[in-house]
């Protein structure tokens, strides 16, 4: 459906995304008190590698689309991340930041997000769909990704701003 869209107009989509709320406070809180940050997303890299700049992400894993000639091919260029791919992403880290499962965070919305959510010691739904809200033991329904900060014992007075 992409395919001859010219690079352009990702730019212009990208002005009008803004960050969930609460997500910089989330991420630079869990960053400033040692955590590693990773926003790992079935979006494309265009569009999360920015995003996750705005918050504050220590990286990123995405898709990416095929752009030639300055528009886009309508190809998604490999690896494609799934739900195996966000499932690897947080267990691989795990294991080579010798971070035992049982203390990482994952926060999802979707089907593909569950497999990450189960793993995770928090797995949290946030706004998600019902298989996402099955999978976690945490959800966010109505508020903030702050939310998550008090799930993990964070106190107001100890947020990044």
């Amino acid at each position: 459906m992409l395919e001859g869209l010219e690079q352009g107009a990702l730019e212009e989509t990208l002005a009008q995304v803004t960050l969930s709320h609460g997500a910089e406070t989330l991420v630079r809180t869990m960053a400033g008190n040692g955590a590693h940050t990773v926003l790992v997303s079935g979006g494309f890299g265009f569009f999360t590698e920015r995003v996750a700049a705005m918050a504050g992400f220590d990286e990123t894993r995405s898709n990416r689309f095929e752009i030639a000639d300055g528009r886009l091919t309508g190809r998604v260029l490999e690896p494609i991340l799934g739900p195996e791919a966000k499932l690897e992403a947080l267990t691989g880290l795990s294991a080579e930041r010798q971070i035992p499962l049982a203390r990482t965070l994952a926060i999802g919305d979707g089907a593909n997000d569950a497999p990450m959510i189960r793993a995770a010691g928090l797995g949290v739904a946030c706004r998600g769909k019902p298989v996402a809200r099955e999978a976690a033991r945490a959800r966010i329904e109505a508020c903030g990704l702050t939310a998550a900060l008090y799930m993990q014992g964070y106190r107001r007075d100890e947020f990044s701003r």
